[in-house]
């Protein structure tokens, strides 16, 4: 149970699991991320960011532009929970197919 609760404090709160699976396939800038995750804030999203970079598990990079902005990408670390974000979407289809299964036959 441990190692599940060390899990979860990494990945607890509504938006973290989001931002990782956002940054699964490809680099993306603030502005970005925050247009793939439907309702979270700017300051949330940041705060969220933060966590993940702390976590070695999101690396920020400025990029030298005009204005400047900020590209996150996962780490190799971080790619480490592809598999199980991957499993967490099947379970969810599965999930849903059962839920509206059962509901239709009600």
């Amino acid at each position: 149970m441990l190692a599940v609760q060390d899990t979860m404090d990494v990945l607890k709160g509504r938006w973290k699991i989001h931002i990782i699976a956002a940054l699964c396939y490809s680099k993306l800038r603030f502005s970005d991320i925050q247009k793939e995750i439907e309702g979270v804030s700017a300051k949330m999203l940041s705060s969220e960011l933060k966590d993940l970079e702390e976590n070695q598990l999101v690396k920020r990079t400025v990029l030298n532009t005009q204005p400047i902005s900020v590209e996150y990408e996962l780490t190799e670390y971080g790619y480490t929970l592809k598999k199980v974000i991957e499993n967490l979407a099947d379970w969810g289809v599965q999930h849903r197919k059962t839920i509206l299964g059962k509901a239709l036959e009600n």
